[in-house]
């Protein structure tokens, strides 16, 4: 006798795409007509049957796309999407006259697969829970290293999260796949077992970042970055990537206040002006992600929808209708004012050093320097010490 079981539940994919492909004056804002444009494709892209359900949204001068559907990761008809977006929105920045068009945009035409083409991207596949919030954060001046010091604190610090001690499932632990991002290998260490060597790693945020992070509880991935270094895709250096990060939340996982604690304290992250300097994440909303101070400081916003088959639920309109949503944005709130004024005072005081270390990155990870043609000057001119 043949016995069938329950089937396996459909897996969704929640798929985050992010470009910079111009902007109005510098490093602010893309013109709205670029951000129109982009939700007109994604509307096409909801009537073909690519996708469930999307949100079209910005950090700072970078177009972010959230797009679920069923079609797994790294699905072609999914980032060809994308990619038509981002080129058209582009086309209108070129028209425009806009700074930085098309920037991000490394490839001539889309050839199947947008990672090695510019655009960032981190997708996340699971077996939808009953409940399933999940979170956004997005980051505009910066490197995908930078949320490898929160996501410590979130999934290793008990004095950060309190379900690591008193929720039974998250005491389990969490495995961490973490990338070299300039060898292009990776591996995965777990916690808390290997928790001081994975911030051995870590702590070189030149070099090392968490990728992904899965749940030993039997939960799945619960939280990926784009780790996509721009500077080594196009071989010369052309940006700080600006990541985005998607995570899921409560039952058996960090809560949505856990995820947001670590943002209430200052911390460094590489980027900045010329994407050459370190300066302080500044938590804000969208709308206030516009860079007003040396081309920053860096952002870092934050919103969440709740996953319902396989659709983004906000707080309207009820019946959600793909694209016509509105996320709950975490840090538009006066109670981070504190971190965003002591991000200004972290900032005002790295920017005292001027052209000198620590304010600026070592040359190996200055996007802009002379130094080489300074050296080059002065080659007859250097003398061996005695």
């Amino acid at each position: 006798m043949e016995i069938v079981g329950e089937p396996m539940a459909e897996k969704v994919t929640v798929s985050v795409i992010k470009a910079d492909v111009g902007s109005v004056c510098g490093h602010t804002r893309p013109h709205p007509s670029m951000i129109k444009e982009c939700d007109r494709i994604l509307k096409d892209g909801v009537k073909q049957g690519i996708l469930q359900d999307y949100y079209v949204t910005r950090v700072g001068d970078d177009i972010n796309l959230f797009m679920t559907h069923y079609k797994g990761e790294d699905n072609r008809d999914v980032h060809e999407l994308a990619w038509n977006a981002f080129y058209e929105a582009a086309r209108i920045a070129r028209k425009m006259h806009l700074y930085g068009a098309g920037q991000d945009l490394l490839a001539d035409s889309f050839s199947g697969n947008i990672k090695g083409a510019g655009p960032g991207s981190a997708e996340i596949s699971f077996e939808e829970r009953k409940s399933e919030p999940m979170m956004f954060f997005m980051a505009d001046k910066t490197e995908p290293s930078a949320y490898s010091l929160p996501l410590s604190r979130i999934f290793m610090d008990p004095f950060t999260t309190t379900g690591l001690v008193i929720d039974v499932r998250a005491k389990k632990g969490f495995d961490f796949e973490i990338h070299d991002v300039m060898n292009r290998k990776k591996t995965v260490m777990s916690a808390p077992e290997e928790s001081w060597n994975i911030l051995s790693l870590l702590g070189d945020t030149s070099r090392y970042a968490i990728k992904r992070v899965f749940s030993r509880a039997g939960i799945g991935t619960v939280a990926v970055v784009s780790t996509d270094k721009l500077n080594f895709t196009a071989g010369r250096y052309v940006g700080k990537d600006d990541p985005v990060c998607v995570v899921r939340a409560q039952s058996g996982l960090p809560s949505v206040g856990e995820y947001l604690q670590p943002f209430m304290n200052t911390m460094l992250v590489a980027g900045w002006m010329r994407g050459s300097h370190y300066g302080a994440f500044f938590p804000c909303s969208p709308e206030r992600s516009d860079p007003t101070y040396f081309d920053g400081p860096p952002r870092i916003c934050c919103l969440g929808f709740q996953l319902c088959d396989g659709k983004l639920q906000g707080l309207e309109p009820a019946d959600p209708t793909p694209g016509m949503h509105k996320p709950i944005d975490y840090f538009a709130g006066s109670e981070w004012n504190f971190a965003r004024m002591n991000a200004i005072k972290a900032s005002r005081f790295i920017r005292s050093h001027g052209p000198f270390m620590p304010a600026i990155l070592g040359p190996e990870e200055m996007e802009y320097t002379s130094k080489p043609e300074v050296l080059k000057e002065l080659e007859k001119r250097l003398e061996d010490l005695d």
